[in-house]
């Protein structure tokens, strides 16, 4: 397996695959690798010839007082994992080069961004459509992996990818969790002892507001109540959203009669955490 840090290095490789007729896969990630990066290696590997992984912590994502600076970061121990994954090419630029001096372009999907995770963090999701398209333009890739824990994002990108006529397949895996439940996330490293004991609150509300869609509540208000009594249960726990959304464009709806998202955001300390699920009504 090779890591390779220079863009113009990782165009002209990329380029040669795809001249040789290699199908190129590719995982971005911000590194610190757990499972559900694994996850999606995997199934890059299954479905293509060549699998790249980005391993980039994205500095025009972040807001000034969010956690840029102690993000965590492990280029070795992500190196093992991505081999033992089945990864080929670790693709790990520096904030410099991605963003030189002089940098004054950015890319911005209106609309669904400015909701959910947008209402919290002005400006997130123009950072994540800028330097996915950085990172489509380098790797070249036919074929990119993305997880459903980060489902704003994934609407979002494939939005981007319509609109800009992007000749790239975008592919939503399922949520990989903890054994209590807990959506796997790198910040879940931020969390004290106490702080973890209490996370998996959120899919606990997320499962029972499933429950209440498939057991034949469609009235939205009566399952964010529910929701919101549950976590605030929990005192450590401070809620940022709950949302209630059609999947297809992250509309508000107010009676539940198809397939529906569930999302929710929280602060647990300083730890900001998302998850979600996707319900419908029973013989819908």
């Amino acid at each position: 397996m090779e890591i390779i840090e220079n863009i113009a290095s990782m165009h002209a490789l990329s380029e040669r695959k795809r001249m040789e007729g290699k199908l190129i896969g590719f995982v971005p990630t911000m590194g610190f690798l757990h499972e559900g990066h694994l996850s999606l290696i995997r199934e890059a590997k299954k479905l293509s010839d060549m699998v790249i992984v980005s391993i980039f912590v994205n500095p025009t994502q972040f807001k000034p007082n969010e956690d840029y600076d102690k993000y965590p970061r492990d280029l070795e121990g992500d190196t093992k994992k991505v081999n033992s994954a089945g990864g080929d090419i670790i693709f790990a630029p520096s904030a410099r080069d991605m963003y030189p001096d002089g940098y004054l372009t950015y890319v911005n999907v209106e609309g669904i961004t400015e909701t959910l995770c947008g209402i919290s963090r002005p400006g997130h999701f123009r950072g994540v459509t800028t330097v996915v398209t950085k990172l489509f333009n380098i790797v070249k890739p036919h074929k990119a992996f993305f997880g459903q824990k980060d489902y704003q994002q994934s609407v979002i990108i494939k939005k981007m990818v319509r609109d800009l006529n992007m000749d790239i397949d975008i592919i939503l895996l399922p949520t990989v969790r903890e054994h209590d439940g807990l959506a796997m996330s790198s910040r879940n490293s931020f969390l004290s002892t106490e702080e973890r004991k209490v996370a998996p609150v959120l899919y606990r509300a997320l499962i029972m507001a499933s429950e209440m869609v498939k057991n034949g509540e469609k009235n939205t208000r009566k399952i964010y109540s529910e929701m919101k009594r549950m976590i605030e249960n929990e005192s450590l726990v401070v809620i940022d959203y709950i949302a209630i959304t059609d999947p297809e464009n992250l509309r508000d709806i107010s009676v539940i009669e198809g397939k529906t998202l569930i999302a929710l955001a929280v602060r647990i300390g300083d730890t900001r955490l998302i998850d979600n699920i996707l319900t419908e009504p029973q013989g819908s």
